[in-house]
């Protein structure tokens, strides 16, 4: 399933249209975003039955025939309470940044206010700015004490991210990234949520990045030095995760900083981030 935030309502994508939730279940799930995510295994058990009834497409109360437009789609969790992010939990982007591999994942929080609808403006600040593709997860259930082996049951599903980081603010207290990573629009999210059985393989997923059309990254998510369910575990262990929040779960090796000539963004610039089996993003800085 393609879940995604249409105008601000919750909506279900479908080849041949999309389906506004809260008219197809008169009101019982949406049009909030976020309230769905409350109520994540209720609204897909809801969903299954109306697929397994033939009352998923152009029948269901709210379809709209045709494509969704970019200019429609807002991020996927416009209210999240919570944005974790892992920093070198790919083994070639931390030797790129001539860093020690982490003995465990190297959290920080991108803040809220940060995010983004997929394909978007990102406006440059002072200082020198740099692209992170990164898959998204986002968070389906109350999570506390989850081991590594369940944790894909409290995941609602996988987006595209990208961590835009102002290097100077990000370097420049210690350590503490977050800041330099939060300005505004410096986190996209999108095009919309895919549901894991919807993916051949969740754990392997190519990922890639363009600047301008030229390749920077490319890999795939099974590089990931702490996976998923991993991630989940660490996390949980420590702090509840709610429904709706997202954990940006690191970048792969090629970021701008790197390259030689530098590859950091300028203005014009176009960034567009891929992931296998869920889709694109595109930001424009400007």
């Amino acid at each position: 399933m393609k879940f995604a935030n249409v105008r601000d309502r919750a909506t279900v994508l479908l080849d041949d249209g999309c389906v506004d939730v809260a008219l197809a279940s008169e009101g019982r799930f949406g049009p909030d975003v976020n309230a769905v995510y409350q109520s994540w295994d209720a609204f897909r058990g809801w969903w299954s039955e109306q697929v397994a009834a033939g009352s998923a497409g152009e029948s269901a109360a709210g379809f709209r025939a045709g494509p969704v437009e970019d200019v429609e789609l807002g991020t996927i969790s416009p209210h999240a309470r919570q944005v974790f992010a892992v920093g070198l939990n790919y083994a070639s982007h931390a030797a790129e940044s001539g860093r020690a591999l982490p003995t465990a994942p190297a959290v920080f929080t991108k803040f809220p206010s940060c995010l983004a609808a997929p394909f978007t403006d990102v406006a440059l600040v002072e200082g020198k700015h740099d692209y992170e593709a990164e898959l998204v997860v986002v968070i389906g259930s109350v999570a506390r004490g989850v081991a590594a082996a369940d944790a894909w049951s409290v995941v609602a599903g996988l987006t595209c991210g990208q961590d835009f980081s102002e290097r100077i603010t990000q370097n420049a207290s210690g350590g503490h990234f977050s800041l330099g990573k939060s300005f505004p629009n410096f986190g996209p999210v999108g095009p919309w949520l895919a549901t894991t059985d919807s993916l051949i393989d969740p754990d392997d997923l190519a990922i890639s990045c363009t600047v301008n059309g030229d390749v920077r990254q490319d890999s795939r998510t099974s590089n990931m030095v702490f996976s998923v369910p991993t991630l989940i575990e660490h996390l949980s262990g420590i702090v509840t995760l709610y429904p709706g929040d997202l954990i940006f779960t690191g970048t792969p090796e090629g970021v701008g900083m790197a390259m030689k000539p530098s590859g950091l963004l300028n203005r014009g610039d176009e960034v567009v981030t891929t992931i296998e089996g869920i889709g694109t993003i595109r930001q424009r800085i400007v």
